[in-house]
């Protein structure tokens, strides 16, 4: 295709309008199925980066851990069933 640039030959964004219910044809950023207004390299920093940290309690760390402990506790708790009482 003689003359095209390779904006024009890139994926075209995923995103469909809600008024028209047409998809949006703007070029999806690399690496993305988005343009950039519909939230391709969106959203804020993560960990202390963002000026809204706190302190990591509910970060993807601390559910990690809960979700080890909580698996921990229910197979504790099958192998309690399975003891018989004396």
């Amino acid at each position: 295709m003689k003359g095209k640039l390779p904006m024009h030959l890139s994926a075209r964004c995923s995103a469909t309008s809600k008024r028209t219910r047409m998809p949006c044809q703007a070029p999806a950023v690399t690496g993305w199925t988005v343009c950039r207004f519909h939230g391709a390299r969106g959203g804020g920093p993560k960990g202390d980066r963002n000026g809204a940290y706190r302190h990591g309690m509910r970060g993807v760390d601390a559910r990690t851990e809960q979700q080890v402990l909580s698996q921990l506790v229910r197979q504790l708790r099958r192998s309690a069933a399975l003891v018989p009482d004396d």
